[in-house]
């Protein structure tokens, strides 16, 4: 099956996200969970990922095989076409502009978006027993 997106081309206009099947199981007693990996990127559509789209004029291979060995979502849609608000939006689940800034995107020494307490994926995850990383580009006021 193909899915075309209605925004090709444009920034996120797919979010890959991949499941990792289940790792190791920690104890009997406890389910296994999958490992999950999320990847965000800028300027990349859908069609970019070879895996995805035969006719792809790039070369992924190793997003090739994530898709190939775990789950690929390929129905995401971003709640922007630039960066600061499309990630506010994934990390909280909400409309980025019910926030402080009302347009455009933060420098990267802006103040964070995120409200103390407000519940992130990443905090989700966590209370869910989860052990979390985040790497790359993100614009984000981060007090680790």
């Amino acid at each position: 099956m193909v899915v075309t997106p209605s925004a090709r081309g444009k920034v996120i206009a797919a979010a890959v996200l991949v499941s990792l099947l289940a790792g190791p199981v920690a104890s009997a007693a406890q389910p296994a969970r999958p490992h999950v990996l999320l990847i965000y990127t800028d300027d990349q559509g859908y069609g970019d990922v070879s895996a995805l789209n035969p006719q792809s004029r790039f070369l992924t291979p190793n997003l090739d095989r994530l898709v190939r060995e775990g789950v690929a979502f390929t129905d995401a849609h971003s709640s922007d076409t630039v960066c600061t608000p499309s990630r506010y939006g994934l990390l909280t689940g909400r409309y980025s502009w019910r926030t402080a800034m009302k347009k455009g995107v933060m420098g990267a020494e802006g103040k964070g978006l995120i409200a103390d307490g407000r519940t992130t994926l990443a905090s989700f995850l966590r209370d869910e027993g989860y052990r979390t990383a985040m790497v790359g580009k993100w614009h984000w006021e981060l007090l680790i």
